[in-house]
């Protein structure tokens, strides 16, 4: 937690979603939550030199819906939402 709030100093330690601080068990899920994308913005926006309205209008684009519309929250695909913003960067 003490290292993501060094990254992300915009962010209040009561605002860290537990998915951020967690590893699933082979590392190699793509998916974090909406709260986890969202609380990064600022840090994201200010490293890629873009605006905070256009990293949040990238994880909008990439709200997923829970498996069949009723198992699990939401989440973001952080590959396809990386490889959009790579794109914004050009």
């Amino acid at each position: 937690i003490t290292d993501f709030l060094n990254h992300n100093p915009t962010v209040k330690r009561e605002d860290v979603p537990v998915d951020l601080v967690t590893a699933s068990g082979g590392g190699l899920d793509p998916h974090i939550s909406i709260q986890g994308a969202d609380v990064q913005v600022d840090r994201i926006a200010a490293a890629r030199g873009l605006t905070t309205e256009a990293v949040q209008n990238v994880i909008n684009n990439y709200k997923e819906r829970p498996l069949l519309g009723l198992f699990g929250p939401q989440r973001v695909n952080v590959l396809k939402m990386n490889i959009t913003l790579d794109q914004l960067q050009k």
